[in-house]
């Protein structure tokens, strides 16, 4: 990054995931030298976050839309709890991200809503009408939809997935099996 090259997605996801791995392994450590690395990175996580602060009280309006729509700054703007939407609109955002990917499976995403702290989303995954245990996927799509709103807005405290009540065709009647017909009957003599 020293001669101005940006990083691509996948390149900041790589570090990213480097990044969570080095910690771990430093909060699994003992000694001192794992608890001043890890002073080091909560000092260097504060510093980076009063810079970000800072930076935010001279935004515009159109500048905190940019930086709260990009996924990378976005994160990093409720990781030091600084992002300007309130965390029901960023769970909100999060399930829109995501209907597209779900709906060209098959399935659906619809949001309900926040209580509490529980954000609340209907799941439809469209596992085909087998139910459950046929792998459909169900399970994958409520995992995936539980950690996106949850890194979108953690300070929420769970996801409830709200299983879509699958709603059945009326059933076609013909018309001849509803009306009677009467029966000829003789003509009773008089």
């Amino acid at each position: 990054m020293a001669d101005g090259a940006r990083l691509a997605d996948p390149a900041v996801e790589a570090r990213l995931a480097r990044l969570d791995e080095l910690l771990e392994r430093l909060e699994s450590g003992s000694g001192q030298l794992s608890a001043e690395a890890l002073e080091s990175v909560g000092l260097l996580t504060e510093v980076y976050g009063e810079a970000l602060a800072r930076m935010l009280d001279g935004a515009d309006a159109a500048l905190l839309d940019r930086v709260a729509g990009d996924e990378l700054l976005a994160h990093l703007l409720v990781l030091h709890s600084l992002h300007p939407e309130p965390p029901e609109r960023r769970a909100e955002r999060a399930v829109e991200r995501l209907r597209p990917a779900v709906r060209e499976r098959g399935g659906d995403l619809q949001w309900l809503g926040v209580e509490g702290e529980v954000a609340r989303v209907r799941v439809d995954s469209g596992g085909g009408g087998c139910g459950s245990g046929c792998g459909g996927g169900g399970g994958d799509v409520t995992e995936v939809v539980r950690a996106t709103v949850l890194a979108a807005a953690p300070e929420l405290g769970a996801v409830e997935a709200v299983t879509a009540e699958r709603v059945k065709p009326p059933a076609f009647v013909p018309l001849a099996t509803l009306t009677t017909r009467r029966a000829e009957r003789p003509q009773e003599a008089r």
